[in-house]
């Protein structure tokens, strides 16, 4: 059984920073791409950024421009999302998910099939 677990969210002013962290279990973390999406409310789900398996690798959505940082720790098994600067734009579910074996873009929702459920963060201006 594969689990995905975020926290880190909360309520934080325009102009601040939150980490979030996603702890998988059930599989071989190792192995496998991580990326974290967004979800505002009646909006699609967004690519915010992701990792390859040897953490050398990262991909980051347009808006990020240097805003956000994903790491990941294999010994933990964890994965992270440093966000600064935040705009009430960011507003938002941030989710984690974990690679399909088979591949695919790091930045397509149909390149995961694990996911977490979801940690909200809220940015007042």
């Amino acid at each position: 059984q594969v689990q995905l677990v975020e926290s880190g969210g909360g309520l934080v002013q325009a102009g601040g920073s939150l980490r979030l962290s996603c702890a998988a279990s059930g599989r071989t973390f190792s192995s496998y791409t991580m990326g974290w999406f967004r979800q505002a409310p009646g909006k699609e789900r967004e690519f915010v950024a992701a990792i390859s398996e040897s953490g050398a690798v990262t991909y980051y959505g347009d808006f990020v421009k240097g805003r956000f940082t994903i790491s990941r720790d294999d010994v933990k098994k964890t994965v992270y999302l440093q966000m600064n600067s935040l705009k009430p734009e960011d507003t938002a579910v941030y989710y984690c998910a974990s690679q399909s074996p088979y591949g695919g873009t790091p930045s397509s929702p149909r390149s995961y099939i694990y996911w977490g459920q979801g940690t909200q963060v809220t940015v007042s201006s």
